[in-house]
């Protein structure tokens, strides 16, 4: 007896099994099948659809479809969830995104994974070409991702060569929108830009939403706010033949003006004597030459400093969003209307002043009396000239002029002058390459603030110099974000990071290969301004220079 139920024992334990693996199959809602000449037709014709039992088609701000309880078996996707995470998660972070991500999911070999796979890539597919009218490929994108606290993707619209339909599998605990992650959608303006979140798509268990990848699919996962939850989700693409995109739209560029007239009582006004000392600027100099980057603490007089940081506060102060959100998303001040202390700082970082004591810091040429690397090669070329024409070389009173002017060059590069007395500009147009020009900007950045590097932001694509002076963020942790990045263009390494410090004015050069961005402020951020009961954030001075 005991001999008949080891042999049997073994039977029903393997029947057991076979029955477990057919109650957990990976098998598609019935009620696709039932809808689909009907999501078909709203598809085809661009119209709303939506049924009881959890199916939607909208169309606004661009059309996607919302499939409530997508896997039936409840027990498989458990199974699945258990699965997924156990992979090996690799920590994701640029400009544009902060999460965890598995390795291409195409590759596991784990029963709920190869499951779903299979139905994915499949049976949807199959029904997915149907609605659509198109064949899709059978490589399909496919991944794991896992947000947690902070983690965020910001505005973007999906478009890679050979993308056709995104879609996101949400297999994540009880979700509302207070903890974040949501799937928010950009309308479009007439050049196929975000303008603002038109729907927020709050995860839900067994959920799949899927869209087209167009010119405007602009779309973001929000902050996630929650400590405690974790949102997972499968997401990738189906290939296919791409839908027709315009021209990018190429923004023009910003103004760029030579220097305001002034002389250098601005600078004993303003600036800590120590950045005025010859010896000083000689050493920084050498620094900034050899690094072609450096911080200068303390920068300002501290009582214009106070002033400055307390007017910034003022409710007088006009704000204005600058967007695209796909490039950018901070507060830019009206220079109209400005409190006097910020008008007249706005006017330092213009003044022809500054442009001299620049060019003596860093060595550029960002002024016309400001010494040039080339000056010596060109009087050798000169004196070759003269002795082969075989005469003295005859200089015009404005040649000479000239000449003398190399010479106060010289003497300035050495530090025995800070800045000239009043010079006035020769009549040249700021459209003449060799005027040195600047533009600049009053910025204001906090929680869920940022900008990206993008292919048709032409401003990041010039040999420039940047500075930057911020207020208002004493404590400031790189944990918030905040930060300015300096990446060489297709690498993802960081040249250079600056975190945000009250009254260091940073000093960067930059060539056409090197690109910047500001870090997405994060929710960590505001638990620093709840210190003085304020969610203020910080303010800088951006401007940039041109020889």
């Amino acid at each position: 007896m005991s001999s008949k139920r080891l042999r049997s024992d073994p039977e029903s334990r393997v029947g057991g099994k076979r029955q477990l693996k057919h109650q957990e199959l990976a098998e598609l809602n019935p009620l696709l099948l039932e809808v689909k000449e009907r999501v078909s037709e709203a598809w085809s014709r661009g119209l709303e659809y939506s049924h009881e039992k959890g199916l939607l088609v909208d169309i606004q701000p661009f059309t996607h479809c919302v499939i409530s309880n997508f896997i039936q078996s409840q027990t498989f996707l458990e199974g699945l969830q258990n699965e997924l995470l156990q992979l090996n998660f690799h920590e994701k972070s640029n400009d544009l995104y902060k999460f965890k991500q598995s390795d291409d999911l195409r590759k596991k070999k784990g029963y709920h994974i190869s499951s779903l796979r299979k139905v994915l890539f499949e049976d949807f597919r199959t029904w997915l070409s149907d609605i659509l009218g198109v064949k899709l490929e059978s490589t399909v994108d496919l991944s794991c991702a896992k947000y947690e606290y902070t983690d965020v993707l910001l505005c973007h619209d999906d478009e890679l060569e050979g993308r056709r339909i995104a879609f996101i599998l949400y297999l994540v605990p009880e979700w509302g929108a207070g903890d974040g992650g949501t799937l928010d959608l950009y309308d479009s303006d007439e050049h196929d830009q975000p303008q603002q979140i038109a729907k927020s798509l709050t995860p839900s268990w067994n959920t799949l939403i899927f869209f087209e990848v167009s010119p405007v699919s602009h779309h973001q996962v929000s902050e996630i706010l929650s400590e405690e939850k974790c949102r997972l989700s499968v997401s990738g693409w189906f290939h296919g033949p791409s839908l027709a995109r315009p021209p990018r739209y190429i923004e023009s560029l910003s103004s760029r003006n030579p220097h305001i007239a002034s002389d250098e009582e601005i600078l004993y006004d303003w600036i800590n004597p120590i950045y005025l000392d010859v010896s000083t600027q000689v050493r920084i100099q050498d620094e900034f030459e050899e690094k072609s980057e450096i911080l200068l603490k303390n920068f300002f007089k501290n009582e214009k400093f106070e002033l400055v940081c307390e007017a910034l506060r003022s409710p007088e102060i006009k704000w204005k969003r600058r967007g695209p959100a796909n490039k950018r998303c901070y507060d830019q001040a009206e220079e109209d209307g400005l409190p006097d202390i910020l008008a007249k700082c706005m006017g330092l970082f213009c003044s022809e002043a500054l442009f001299l004591l620049l060019s003596n810091f860093t060595g550029l040429k960002l002024h016309f009396l400001a010494s040039s690397d080339n000056n010596d090669e060109e009087d050798e070329q000169e004196d070759e000239l003269e002795e082969s024409d075989g005469h003295e070389h005859a200089c015009s009173s404005t040649e000479k002029g000239n000449k003398s002017d190399s010479t106060e060059d010289d003497q300035r590069k050495k530090g025995d002058n800070i800045g000239p007395n009043k010079v006035e500009m020769p009549g040249e147009s700021p459209q003449n390459p060799s005027v040195p020009v600047c533009r600049g900007e009053l910025r204001h950045w906090k929680n869920g603030y940022y900008t990206l590097i993008h292919d048709t932001n032409v401003e990041n694509s010039e040999f420039a110099l940047d500075l930057l002076l911020c207020c208002g963020c004493e404590d400031w942790n790189d944990e918030f974000g905040g930060i300015t990045s300096y990446i060489a263009k297709g690498e993802d390494e960081e040249l250079l990071t600056l975190c945000p410090e009250d009254n260091s004015l940073a000093l960067i050069y930059r060539d056409k290969e090197t690109l910047k961005f500001v870090k997405h402020i994060n929710q960590r951020s505001i638990s620093q301004c709840k210190k003085t009961h304020e969610k203020k954030g910080f303010w800088d001075f951006s401007f940039v220079y041109y020889e």
